[in-house]
């Protein structure tokens, strides 16, 4: 990006800054005031390729009026977040062979971080070959052109265990992740995106429906930061999983984890109001913020406002929802 085209990103920044803060009930304190306003630009490279995922990012959730002060303060710190350009590299450090009565196969284990600072939040997941081959055959059917020259390393017919032919899959797969993501279309794709989370949710979801609030809220908060990263356009497509983290903090006695968590998927669902989640996450936060002393008063103004709106109809509570995800 050049100098006139930074400087005048920079200014659009600051001038929206600025009409949005007059929407804030309270002054800014001291500290906000001597910010230095670098901390706001963007700093990207001309040749960004995540110049359409920001844009994409900023156009799914923008600043309302209606927003409280918590709320605009929450949505400029996620819009300051997106100025940053982030990436993510796939590792594949090791491999175990997994021995059944009737089969084998090789594992092959998957760490994905965040490049450009030290990230403590890294996502650890294990996928086989026949995973692999799925998730090809699958964007093969939709990006054949993109796909075009992506190799998969084929099949053998002997061989499969030995530390060779592994090592040989693991680089190969390692490339293969890398190349996947740096196609803005595919790494947007639901399939890759099912490919890298879905095993996991799945797995989540059985334990939630089964009563083991425990080791499903275990699973749901690894698998929920790699979500986010995966899905930094689509930031509602993540309410599913926060509101199922919400369901295992409030049943094991957690309200104000609870209420945490559902603050945030209520801020995602902001301007989607139509969202199959939001009544009920409401219902469930005005019980929360009652059981916790805080203002219930104002969410339940939105409930109101909403059934006003619309037609009675019946609505699911969100432990309901939550426990029909993937279900097959």
């Amino acid at each position: 990006m050049d100098q006139d085209s930074h400087c005048t990103a920079e200014r659009e920044l600051l001038e929206a800054v600025s009409r949005i803060t007059t929407f804030s009930t309270t002054s800014p304190t001291d500290e906000e005031q001597n910010q230095p306003k670098a901390d706001i630009s963007c700093q990207v490279r001309k040749e960004n390729p995540e110049k359409d995922d920001l844009q994409d990012s900023n156009a799914s959730l923008s600043p309302n009026s209606s927003m409280t002060t918590k709320e605009l303060q929450e949505y400029w710190r996620n819009e300051k977040r997106q100025c940053r350009q982030v990436k993510l590299l796939f590792e594949i450090p090791s491999t175990r062979i997994v021995e059944h009565h009737l089969s084998k196969y090789v594992t092959y284990k998957i760490i994905i971080l965040q490049t450009g600072s030290f990230d403590s939040n890294k996502s650890v997941i294990e996928r086989r070959y026949s995973d692999f081959e799925k998730l090809h055959r699958n964007l093969l059917e939709e990006f054949s052109e993109e796909m075009e020259d992506v190799t998969f390393p084929k099949k053998t017919l002997t061989g499969n265990f030995t530390e060779e032919i592994i090592n040989e899959r693991k680089l190969a797969f390692k490339d293969y992740l890398r190349i996947l993501y740096s196609m803005k279309y595919i790494r947007r794709s639901k399939k890759f995106i099912d490919f890298l989370t879905r095993p996991e949710l799945q797995e989540a979801y059985g334990c939630l429906r089964g009563g083991q609030y425990t080791k499903a809220l275990e699973i749901l908060l690894e698998v929920i930061g790699l979500q986010e990263r995966l899905t930094r356009g689509n930031p509602v497509s993540i309410v599913p999983t926060l509101c199922a983290i919400v369901v295992c903090h409030k049943d094991l006695e957690n309200p104000a984890s609870a209420f945490e968590y559902g603050e945030k998927a209520l801020l995602r669902l902001h301007v989607h109001t139509s969202h199959r989640y939001y009544i009920p996450l409401l219902e469930t936060m005005i019980t929360l913020a009652y059981e916790l002393g805080k203002d219930f008063l104002s969410l339940q103004e939105k409930l109101e406002e909403w059934k006003a709106k619309k037609d009675p109809i019946r609505v699911f509570t969100l432990k309901e929802l939550a426990v029909r995800e993937y279900v097959q």
